[in-house]
């Protein structure tokens, strides 16, 4: 069975024809960090115009909203991706900015050969693997169709219904001062959904800023949901690091899980009942 996350020596062997390798860093002046180094062969791909849709308004959605089918489909093709294509993804974020949405997405479009390298272009860096510069060459691909995303997703009123029937466990995975409500650097009001646990994405990662071992993570999350309700809906800021802790729940077969893709973004700017402390 592949699993979803690959070791930097592993990827190292990887030879085979149908291998993608995808630059998920964002941020600022992203393009031209890429187009100045990057692992060799990896094409771009960007954060806020090929995984998300931004509308006007965050209320709605949040700040990263899934991109329509269509479009992410559209997308898919511009990069050249095929059915059988065998796609590596990384960050500079440990998975953390944009990697692990993406895999979330493409496993949700139903591809099934989908990997975030660990530690990201850190790791590669360090276990010298090649680097190029400039834009990479690649043909596109025929597009692909498809009529539904096949993980689970929630909207805000099925968040807020789960949480009044105890028929999820909601899992909040913000750093815990902007859980608590201390203080909120990007949306406008600080502090969690009532109900929410607090699991930061953070502690899906070791001092070196790699996964933790799936004994490790499967021991970890063991503890932690022992006597809730194992429905869980998983959320974040925006509806993109959420997807690190989907990722690393992946990792060790741990299933019924959902992504609120609005998240907090939206949470908080919809009237909702907000909870501090």
């Amino acid at each position: 069975m592949l699993l979803p996350i690959i070791s930097v020596s592993d990827f190292s062997h990887l030879t085979q024809q149908n291998l993608v390798i995808l630059d998920a860093r964002a941020g600022k002046n992203m393009h031209e960090i890429y187009l100045e180094k990057h692992i060799k062969n990896a094409r771009i791909i960007d954060l806020d115009k090929d995984l998300a849709t931004i509308g006007d308004d965050p209320a709605f959605g949040g700040r990263h909203p899934l991109p329509t089918l269509e479009k992410f489909s559209d997308t898919l093709s511009r990069l050249g991706i095929h059915e059988d294509s065998h796609i590596v993804i990384y960050d500079d974020k440990n998975g953390a900015n944009a990697a692990a949405r993406a895999w979330w997405m493409l496993k949700s479009f139903g591809f099934e050969k989908v990997q975030v390298l660990d530690g990201g272009i850190q790791a590669a860096e360090k276990f010298g693997l090649e680097f190029s510069s400039g834009e990479e060459q690649y043909s596109q691909a025929n597009v692909i169709k498809k009529e539904n995303w096949r993980l689970a997703t929630s909207t805000i009123e099925e968040v807020e219904n789960a949480i009044c029937s105890n028929r999820s466990t909601v899992i909040d995975v913000r750093d815990a001062y902007r859980y608590l409500g201390e203080s909120e650097p990007i949306d406008l009001i600080a502090g969690h959904i009532p109900g929410a646990i607090n699991i930061p994405f953070s502690e899906n990662l070791n001092s070196e800023g790699l996964f933790l071992k799936p004994e490790e993570l499967k021991e970890k999350y063991s503890l932690i949901l022992k006597d809730k309700n194992n429905n869980l809906i998983v959320h974040c800021g925006s509806g993109v690091t959420a997807c690190h802790t989907l990722l690393a729940l992946a990792y060790v077969g741990i299933e019924n899980t959902s992504l609120y893709v609005g998240s907090w973004s939206e949470w908080s700017r919809r009237d909702r009942e907000i909870a501090k402390n």
